[in-house]
């Protein structure tokens, strides 16, 4: 952790604590506009110089503070008015590229996980437009990037998503090591490095056929296994799963499946998480158990850090359920998410491994998943289209205005999709899926994606570019 002494800029806890107000107070001045916004730095928190920080000083001793009663119109007028201005307008002034931004901090990469959004554009929408202690929903949760800065600011997170890998994947991201968790996690690492390195001592045999290591552990009785792994690979995952189905704390066994699911593709004759090609990756016996060792010690290091920064008052709850079918999510107060872009990606078949090794049902989650390449690459009379997606989203909004605070925002990261070679803006299909539900276009921010941190089906190429589209529920509307 860096020194105090050697930081340069202030975060909002400090000029808090210098101005003897709470940090939500600060948070809300800078909502309301009373105190002009800092700069940020790569994870979008704010940063503040010591002349920014004096000068919130200085407000706090001669505006809120010394007339925290004050209802006069005219002297609140001359506090606000140089710096008035809206959460929305504030969110339009960001530079949404964050081309210099670090996205894989705390536990945001301990999974492969593509077409996710970096984890800036959620925590800038999370601290404009609500509060400390509310309620962050996202529908479309995917790896569970939105549910971690909502913890990480301060906020309840609640996550829905009918992919169980997905699910998986949020909840390691999302957990807090209990009692004992480290322990039991750092002897399976040591456990791994020791398999690893007695198979290496003992290679040389494999050169010539002679049988190499063999686990008595079950394994899972498909195509799939036989097609795209040696047989030397199933014999160490086979074990390596069986080592983590037999931890006894829930979380600890979380956060060991999660560092099994992030390597089977790697150990695979897969070419990547983006590219379903066979290929021949020329690994080494023992390979299998070196790579989750390494995984696990990084999630275990990571999960420290986040355990350290989450307060547990602040709860995730990680719904798996088809979103169609309308969950029961209670009410919440912000929904940040980015839902599948219709004909980019197919999750169903990118991760089938890991879902079969996992024992998760993929054909079901195959026939749910929505906007899958699949789908809409299909050209049967049945396959889908543009209006698919209207319909589906004609169908989550209907059952989103019952579970969203009246007046609150919905955010929507979503990109254009090219369908039977026609191109759809997407952003344009949300908003008439929306709009008889209640909710109103306030934003539409347009953001240039990098190469690197957003990949879709390179049969229909990379989407440059996305949308951040900002609804407000009507204040009127009925729950």
């Amino acid at each position: 952790m860096v020194a105090k002494s050697k930081r340069s800029r202030l975060s909002a806890l400090d000029v808090a604590r210098r101005a003897g107000v709470h940090k939500d107070t600060l948070l809300r001045w800078l909502r309301e506009g009373k105190v002009p916004e800092p700069s940020r730095d790569h994870r979008n928190w704010r940063c503040f110089s010591e002349e920014e920080a004096a000068r919130i000083v200085r407000f706090a001793e001669n505006g809120e503070t010394l007339f925290p009663e004050m209802e006069d119109e005219t002297v609140i007028r001359e506090i606000e008015a140089p710096y008035t201005i809206s959460p929305i307008q504030t969110l339009s002034n960001l530079d949404w590229d964050f081309a210099k931004a670090k996205t894989t901090y705390l536990t945001h990469g301990i999974h492969p996980y593509p077409a996710k959004y970096i984890p800036q554009i959620p925590n800038a929408l999370i601290q404009e437009l609500s509060s400390v202690e509310e309620t962050v929903a996202d529908i479309f949760c995917g790896s569970g990037t939105t549910l971690v800065e909502a913890l990480t600011l301060k906020r309840n997170a609640i996550g829905v998503d009918a992919n169980p890998l997905a699910c998986l994947i949020s909840r390691a991201k999302t957990t807090r090591l209990a009692e004992g968790d480290a322990e039991v996690l750092r002897s399976l690492i040591e456990r791994g490095i020791r398999q690893a390195n007695s198979i290496l001592a003992f290679s040389v045999p494999n050169l010539f056929n002679e049988e190499g290591f063999k686990s008595e552990a079950p394994r899972p009785e498909h195509k799939i296994i036989a097609n795209w792994f040696e047989p030397y690979f199933i014999e160490e995952l086979a074990e390596i799963l069986s080592w983590c189905r037999g931890i006894a704390s829930e979380t600890a066994k979380t956060l060991a499946l999660t560092a099994f699911s992030s390597i089977v593709v790697a150990v695979s004759k897969q070419e990547s998480d983006t590219r379903y090609a066979r290929v021949e990756k020329n690994l080494t016996h023992g390979e299998a158990f070196r790579k989750f060792a390494r995984a696990l010690n990084d999630i275990l290091r990571f999960s420290e850090e986040y355990t350290e920064i989450v307060e547990p008052r602040f709860t995730c709850s990680i719904i798996p359920a088809d979103i169609l079918s309308k969950p029961d999510i209670g009410l919440v107060d912000l929904v940040v998410c980015s839902p599948p872009y219709p004909n980019a990606y197919s999750y169903h078949l990118y991760h089938a491994s890991r879902m079969i090794w996992l024992g998760m049902d993929q054909p079901k989650f195959k026939q749910e998943e929505i906007g899958s390449h699949r789908k809409y690459s299909s050209k049967s009379i049945k396959g889908a289209t543009i209006e698919t997606f209207r319909q589906e989203m004609s169908i989550i909004f209907s059952w989103l205005k019952l579970h969203l605070r009246n007046g609150k925002y919905a955010c929507f990261v979503i990109g254009d999709s090219t369908i039977k070679a026609q191109r759809y803006n997407n952003a344009d299909v949300l908003i008439e899926a929306a709009q008889p539900y209640g909710f109103t276009e306030v934003a539409r921010i347009s953001r240039r994606m990098q190469d690197t941190k957003k990949a879709f089906n390179p049969a229909i190429g990379k989407i440059k570019d996305e949308y951040i589209l900002i609804l407000q529920k009507n204040r009127s509307i009925s729950q």
